[in-house]
C-alpha cells in the first residue's frame, strides 16, 4: 500500500502561475488544468469563465488582483532573509528536497509517515537548529513546540542537542551553543484536544508578538485529536480555520510551520489485491496550505524520504532520499562501505 501511495504521487503540478498570484497551490493546479497557463491568460477571463477552473469567489479574489494591478509583493530584504537563512535538517538530501538548505521562512511544511519512523526527532532536531546564528547561515531564532499526543521527550531533547552543540563547536571555535541556552529558545505547549489546539493557534499572534525571535512553530501531531473527536462536517470546517490562520501566521510572521501528520488507510479507488492504500490522514484540507509535503518510510529496515507535492521546487517531486537517525539526531546516511572504498581511491 505505501508503494501504491508514492506512485500515485509522482505527478508534475509546475504552474508559473505560482509566482505571480496570491492564491493557494491548489488553485494553481486547477488554473492550469483548465488551460490558464500564464498570467496574460486571465486577464481578459470573466468571473463565469474563469469559475470553471476555480470556484466563483477564487475566481473574483484572482480577476480583483489582476484587474486592480495589486498582485502581492515583498520587500527584497524580506526575501533575501527568508531564502538566506532556512532551518537545516542536517541530512543534506532532505535539505535539497525542500530547496537546498531546509526548511524556508515563511512556508508551511508538512512531515507525515507511520508511527516511529521519526516525526517527532525531526521536529525536535528542527526547532534545535533553528537557533543556529546566522554567523553560521542559520536563523538565529527561536522555535514553538506544540505536542498533541505526549511524544516531546526531554531526555531526548538534551541528546539531540548535545549532539548539535558538538557538531557546531567542531565547525565555530567558542560556539556560544550550550544545553541550557538550547533549552531556553524552544517553547512548549501540552495540548489535550482539539479546541486547545484551535484556541492556541488563533491566540498565537499574541505571542509571537511578546517572542519576536520565534522562526519555527512545529505542530507535532496535527491529526491526533482531529481523528477521533469530530464529526466529518465541523472537523473540515475547524480545519479550514486552522489552515487559514497558520498560512496567516507564517506569512507575516515570516516563520516556518512544520506539520507532523500520521497515516491512515483508505478503502476504494484502487487497483490493489486489497483496495487499500495509506493517505496522510485529515484528507486534503491541510495540504492545500503547504508548499511542501514529505513522507517518512521505511524498507527494509532502511529510512526514507520522499517529496510527494513540492510548489516551489517541482522538478524533484516523486524524488527519494535516505537518511537515518542516531543519538545525535536526524543525519545523512553514510556511503556504502565499498562506495566509499571506490571514492577514497
Amino acid at each position: 500500500a505505501l508503494n501504491r501511495f508514492i506512485q500515485g504521487k509522482m505527478r508534475d503540478t509546475r504552474s508559473i502561475l505560482s509566482a505571480k498570484l496570491n492564491i493557494k497551490p491548489s488553485q494553481i493546479k486547477k488554473l492550469h488544468d483548465a488551460g490558464y497557463k500564464f498570467l496574460e491568460d486571465l486577464k481578459e477571463a470573466s468571473p463565469l469563465t474563469l469559475s470553471k477552473g476555480v470556484s466563483v469567489q477564487e475566481a473574483l479574489s484572482i480577476i480583483r488582483q489582476i484587474k486592480n494591478d495589486k498582485l502581492p509583493s515583498a520587500s527584497l530584504t524580506s526575501i533575501v532573509r527568508r531564502e538566506t537563512y532556512t532551518i537545516p535538517t542536517f541530512c543534506d538530501g532532505i535539505d535539497k528536497l525542500l530547496g537546498g538548505k531546509g526548511v524556508a521562512l515563511g512556508k508551511i511544511i508538512e512531515f507525515c509517515g507511520i508511527p516511529g519512523i521519526g516525526k517527532t526527532q525531526m521536529g525536535i532536531q528542527l526547532s534545535i537548529n533553528v537557533q543556529i546564528p546566522r554567523s553560521l547561515s542559520g536563523p538565529e531564532g527561536e522555535a514553538v513546540y506544540i505536542d498533541t499526543e505526549g511524544s516531546f521527550i526531554i531526555q531526548r531533547v538534551a541528546e539531540i542537542a548535545n549532539g548539535t552543540t558538538t557538531r557546531l563547536n567542531e565547525t565555530v571555535e567558542g560556539s556560544p551553543f550550550n544545553l541550557e541556552t538550547i533549552l531556553s529558545r524552544i517553547y512548549y505547549f501540552r495540548i489535550h484536544d482539539y479546541i486547545q489546539l484551535n484556541a492556541l493557534i488563533k491566540n498565537m499572534d499574541e505571542f509571537l508578538n511578546e517572542h519576536q525571535a520565534v522562526k519555527l512553530i512545529v505542530i507535532d501531531s496535527i491529526a491526533f485529536h482531529f481523528r477521533t473527536e469530530l464529526e466529518l462536517s465541523v472537523r473540515t470546517r475547524v480545519l479550514q480555520m486552522v489552515a487559514q490562520k497558520l498560512e496567516d501566521i507564517a506569512e507575516s510572521f515570516e516563520i516556518a510551520i512544520v506539520l507532523m501528520n500520521q497515516m491512515t488507510t483508505k478503502f476504494g479507488g484502487n487497483s490493489g489485491p486489497d483496495n487499500t492504500t495509506l493517505a496522510p490522514a485529515l484528507g486534503d484540507v491541510l495540504s492545500e496550505a503547504c508548499s511542501d509535503r514529505v513522507l517518512l518510510f521505511c524498507r527494509e529496515e532502511e529510512r526514507f524520504a520522499h517529496l510527494f507535492k513540492s510548489a516551489t521546487k517541482p522538478e524533484l517531486q516523486a524524488t527519494s532520499v535516505q537518511y537515518q537517525i542516531i543519538k545525535d539526531g536526524i543525519r545523512d546516511c553514510p556511503l556504502p562501505t565499498r562506495k566509499r572504498r571506490l571514492d577514497e581511491e
